[in-house]
Formats: C-alpha cells, sequence, structure tokens
C-alpha cells in the first residue's frame, strides 16, 4: 500500500489523501472471514436462519452488489450468533496509513510548535 502511494505521487502533481475502505463487506467477504458458505450466509441475512435481524444493506438491497458495515455486521455476529468476523490484518494496515496520510495533510496548516506536540502522540 505505501508503494502504491509513493508510485501514484511520483507521477506529478497527485497527493494522496485516503486509502480506499468504506468498512464495508459483501456476502463474499462475510463468508470468508467467517469461514461460513455463501448460502449460510444469504441465509442469515435473509433470516432464514439465526436470529433475523441482519443488518441492512448500505447499498440498494434489490442489487446484486450489496454491501454492509463491517462493524455493524461483527457485532451481529459476535452478540447473536457468537460467532466472529475476522479482522484482516490490511483493516489494520490500511487505517493507519489513512491516518498518516491525514495527519501529513493537516501537518500543512500547523505551526511548528504544534507539529512538536503533535509528534509526543506519535511514536513509531
Amino acid at each position: 500500500m505505501l508503494s502504491a502511494v509513493a508510485e501514484l505521487e511520483s507521477i506529478g502533481d497527485i497527493t494522496v489523501v485516503r486509502l480506499a475502505d468504506a468498512g464495508l463487506v459483501s456476502m463474499a467477504d462475510i463468508a470468508a472471514r467467517t469461514g461460513r458458505t455463501r448460502e449460510s450466509v444469504r441465509l442469515l441475512i435473509t433470516g432464514k436462519r439465526g436470529p433475523g435481524g441482519f443488518p441492512p444493506p448500505v447499498t440498494d438491497p434489490r442489487s446484486r452488489y450489496r454491501l454492509w458495515r463491517s462493524d455493524e455486521v461483527k457485532t451481529r455476529l459476535r452478540e447473536h450468533l457468537a460467532a466472529t468476523l475476522d479482522d484482516s490484518a490490511d483493516d489494520y494496515i490500511r487505517a493507519a496509513i489513512n491516518a498518516g496520510l491525514e495527519l501529513r495533510h493537516h501537518r500543512a496548516h500547523l505551526g511548528d510548535a504544534k507539529r512538536s506536540s503533535l509528534r509526543t502522540l506519535v511514536d513509531i
């Protein structure tokens, strides 16, 4: 991910401000990260298996390509099905890179004293 940021920014007048990550998961993502089949996940989503009340998709529910908020799915699985949606290691890396990109963006608007005090927050 970092090399992709560097490569994009080397092209010219491009500054990467965020890596795409809306915190959304597809039915296939849910199946892969829970160890369930897609059919098992489909049955959970439609309420034909489990306690019902699966979070609604954030995209058009009639669409073939529906997406759900990852945090809502994680909560539902943990609280009502004693299951987990495994966190991808990439989720944490992407979040850390996005935090760094955000800090870099705001750094330009800060004076030296404020930049110095912010350094105490970041201990890498």
